[in-house]
């Protein structure tokens, strides 16, 4: 007994270790930048027209929510109604759903270059013919697409059996069940899942580069090109001209991403509680 009261203390305090560990580098992380860059933020850097003055982020930040929601707009759809496909109306044991989840698995750990490289080669070369917001969204949507059906998946696999049974057993077709019981249940797993994506486009350089351009301007529609807020930072410090602008725009960055996650955490209650 006393072996495993000492086993149990000496994972617990692993546990409170590595934990105090991770918030400890967060925070590091968050205080350094918005020690950094709070200094430097001002009005010239949220004008309207970027100039090499002003260095404003204002574009590359209407830019940033434009392609998030139409990364958005494309994944969402495609990945949840995928996932729903594979977990309710797929056979278990099909072959064919193993091999899309091991190809969705795989797809999760390619880097993201490689995903702008694609995108450069097939939506800039063969169907644009140019840089634009539309092809860096559909580059992201193909990204972040294996992120939302896993995600997905697991959120409907945690919905108990016994409420498509007694959905079932009152009458209720498939179709009925999974949209009204099943999805309703598995809605706040499915927004954990989008908040994450949201994150990563968000975060998002190296495949936008390739995709949507590096050009400091709000694009008159989604066919032009743009840079997002980390494409900017970016510039602003491989330039090294302007480091002070760039920990700026990673306070606004940061503040941004955390007004996204909240919108999310709100929708998916005000669904959850319907």
């Amino acid at each position: 007994m006393k072996k495993l009261k000492v086993e149990a203390l000496v994972f617990k305090a692993l546990v409170y270790l590595s934990i105090l560990i991770t918030v400890g580098v967060l925070l590091m992380i968050v205080l350094y930048i918005l020690v950094k860059g709070i200094p430097y933020i001002n009005l010239e850097l949220f004008s309207f027209k970027y100039t090499t003055e002003n260095v404003s982020l204002f574009p590359a930040l209407i830019n940033t929510f434009t392609m998030t929601g139409l990364t958005l707009l494309f994944a969402v759809p495609i990945g949840v109604f995928s996932a729903i496909y594979l977990v309710e109306y797929a056979k278990r044991g099909n072959k064919f759903v193993s091999l899309v989840r091991t190809t969705t698995e795989t797809l999760q750990g390619i880097p993201s270059i490689v995903y702008g490289l694609f995108g450069y080669l097939f939506f800039i070369r063969v169907i644009f013919k140019d840089y634009g917001l539309l092809a860096g969204a559909l580059t992201l949507a193909i990204m972040i697409l294996p992120l939302i059906m896993r995600t997905t998946e697991e959120a409907l696999k945690s919905v108990p059996d016994s409420y498509r049974e007694g959905s079932f057993g009152l009458g209720a077709g498939k179709l009925r069940t999974v949209f009204k019981i099943v999805l309703p249940s598995a809605a706040p797993g499915i927004f954990a899942g989008i908040v994450l994506a949201v994150g990563r486009i968000v975060g998002e350089t190296a495949a936008l580069i390739y995709t949507a351009g590096a050009v400091s301007q709000i694009p008159k529609n989604i066919l032009g090109s743009g840079s997002t807020l980390s494409v900017h930072m970016y510039k602003l410090w491989s330039e090294g001209l302007n480091t002070n602008q760039s920990y700026a725009t990673a306070v606004i960055l940061l503040i941004s991403v955390f007004l996204l996650n909240m919108i999310s955490d709100k929708l998916a209650k005000k669904i959850t509680d319907r």
